[in-house]
């Protein structure tokens, strides 16, 4: 007896209902079981874009449920985003969209970014831009976030950041010194500021409660923004930025 195809939308049906089923009507038999896997299998491999469907509709269905835990996440830490005085601001303080980067000042994709972001929000003249320190590739890039803060007790940290996000090599006390004369600091003063216990307290305060933050929203690598109430993991373009606080603005 030849074998009776089933259609394939109501076989996947009917293997994701076989546990509601079983309440009803007894389990299939080893041989029916084998048969309907045969099915199944012979199916597949005669269209295995099937599998890149279901691949791409789950990946969909997780990028989903990640935006929704970000965004829950965003709507549960705004103060902590948006309001610390503790987070560098650079951009135009009354902006009426807020754009907040964590970033190391050793990934290579977020020193990539660095000027297309400033550029696009300083073309834009309405976006606050809050950047957040997350020192996660070692030593070297607590350092040089130590610098950066420190640097704030000059009103210098805009410079540094600039001259830190700019560099191409590693960071050491001497390239620190190096950098903030560079970008017009008093360079011994800020290794004093980098070393004087009340100004480490504050830095490490910060830096904690950035790693707090960042672990919440559920980044998991810099850079790493969000824009509005839009989560954004990874490096982006100027022109996807643009999009997403021209999307930000119209959703106010």
């Amino acid at each position: 007896m030849p074998r009776r195809l089933v259609p394939t939308a109501a076989l996947f049906a009917l293997l994701a209902s076989g546990p509601a089923l079983a309440a009803d009507a007894p389990p299939f038999s080893g041989p029916e079981k084998a048969a309907i896997e045969e099915i199944v299998r012979d199916y597949l491999l005669a269209n295995p874009e099937i599998l890149l469907e279901m691949s791409q509709a789950l990946e969909a269905r997780q990028e989903q449920a990640r935006q929704e835990a970000a965004q829950a996440a965003i709507q549960g830490n705004r103060a902590a985003l948006f309001d610390d005085p503790a987070t560098p601001e650079l951009g135009n303080p009354d902006g009426d969209v807020a754009v907040v980067e964590f970033f190391d000042y050793r990934c290579g994709y977020c020193k990539r970014v660095f000027q297309p972001v400033l550029d696009a929000v300083r073309d834009d003249g309405k976006v606050r831009l809050l950047v957040k320190e997350l020192p996660i590739l070692g030593p070297q890039s607590v350092l040089a976030a130590t610098a950066a803060l420190a640097a704030r007790e000059q009103d210098g940290y805009a410079a540094m950041h600039a001259a830190l996000m700019t560099h191409r090599g590693g960071y050491d006390e001497a390239t620190i010194g190096k950098l903030a004369g560079e970008a017009g600091l008093d360079a011994e003063r800020l290794l004093a500021d980098m070393a004087d216990p009340q100004v480490q307290a504050r830095i490490e305060t910060a830096l904690a409660a950035n790693r707090a933050l960042a672990g919440a929203l559920g980044v998991s690598g810099t850079p790493a923004f969000v824009v509005g109430d839009t989560f954004v993991p990874g490096a982006i373009s100027q022109e996807t930025l643009v999009e997403l606080i021209r999307q930000a603005r119209t959703d106010g």
